[in-house]
């Protein structure tokens, strides 16, 4: 099975995070979008980032988007302003299973500032984990 490829971005409030998550989780292909400190930038210039090279990347079912600020609202509201991007805000492992199960959510957005990390790892781990259900979600999908 091919490994899966995770384009990661992260403003200077969710920098430690996305470090943290690449080191605990060694089995995804990591394409690390930035930022690459903990200095002042604007969350909607790594969300385009990773929603710009996801675009060409998609048509592999083992590609996804993970997007981290402070709050997660940022990220997820610049990732969904993109048409192949179905992007989900999870701030528990509920909402991870059911962004993929019902939504086939291709990019997760995690708050750093506001869930603590032993969680926000657990969300990701779900997410990953989670498969499409199709059937009668695929319709309202593709109203998407």
């Amino acid at each position: 099975m091919a490994k899966v490829k995770i384009w990661v971005g992260a403003d200077h409030a969710g920098f430690k995070l996305k470090q943290d998550l690449i080191k605990k989780f060694p089995q995804f292909e990591w394409q690390d979008q930035g930022t690459f400190n903990e200095e002042s930038v604007d969350y909607p210039d790594f969300a385009a980032k990773v929603c710009e090279a996801l675009k060409p990347e998609l048509a592999n079912a083992n590609t996804f988007g993970l997007l981290i600020c402070g709050s997660g609202q940022g990220m997820v509201m610049k990732a969904n302003r993109y048409p192949w991007i179905r992007a989900a805000l999870c701030w528990n492992e509920e909402l991870a299973r059911l962004s993929r199960a019902h939504n086939n959510a291709n990019v997760l957005c995690l708050a750093a500032r506001h869930v603590d990390q032993a969680q926000n790892e657990k969300i990701l781990e779900t997410f990953m984990s989670s498969p499409f259900e199709g059937g009668r979600h695929q319709r309202r999908v593709e109203k998407l």
